[in-house]
């Protein structure tokens, strides 16, 4: 089962930089994510969603492939590239992995303008060796909200607000 973890930042730019680092982590196989969005409103207002993958461009390269290929065994590879790009740019329109589009444009309508949200959806991660990792984004952020245990909340609410709840500070659950 994956975590959702949703961060808010006063500057766009943190919000990015840390998409990067948990790139990074992910890359040294610290990190499993299935989904990492930053979100940020500017100064009219408007929400953007800034996906790591563009669906519709990744599924037209996809559809014109199997379009192309289809297109050369019925003799007519240049109508199979048309057909078969429309088709994959479509499917990876309608497609939605991951966090939904519209809880992040809903939750990003918060923000301030110039502000931006990460929203990560986490499959694994090795969490003392990710927050050692994440130091340099000590105290300039917020944790808005985790489907985390309460202890792992409080090691990254600990690290990412600056506060001084300790994690060995937190009520364990009932059991």
């Amino acid at each position: 089962m994956s975590d959702l973890i949703v961060l808010g930042f006063d500057d766009e730019a943190t919000g990015f930089e840390l998409r990067a680092e948990l790139i990074k982590l992910q890359k040294e196989y610290l990190l499993e994510i299935e989904d990492a969005v930053v979100v940020t409103r500017d100064a009219s207002g408007d929400v953007k969603l800034h996906q790591e993958v563009n669906l519709t461009a990744a599924g037209a390269v996809g559809g014109a492939f199997w379009g192309l290929l289809i297109g050369v065994v019925f003799l007519n590879p240049l109508l199979g590239v048309a057909a078969g790009a429309g088709a994959g740019a479509l499917s990876g329109a309608l497609t939605d992995l991951g966090v939904n589009d519209k809880f992040m444009k809903e939750m990003g309508g918060s923000l301030q303008p110039g502000g931006s949200m990460v929203f990560v959806l986490v499959r694994r991660a090795t969490g003392d060796k990710v927050l050692e990792r994440l130091e340099g984004f000590r105290a300039r952020g917020r944790v808005i909200q985790t489907s985390l245990t309460k202890t792992d909340e409080a090691s990254l609410r600990a690290l990412i607000e600056d506060n001084d709840l300790a994690p060995t500070d937190v009520p364990a659950a009932p059991a």
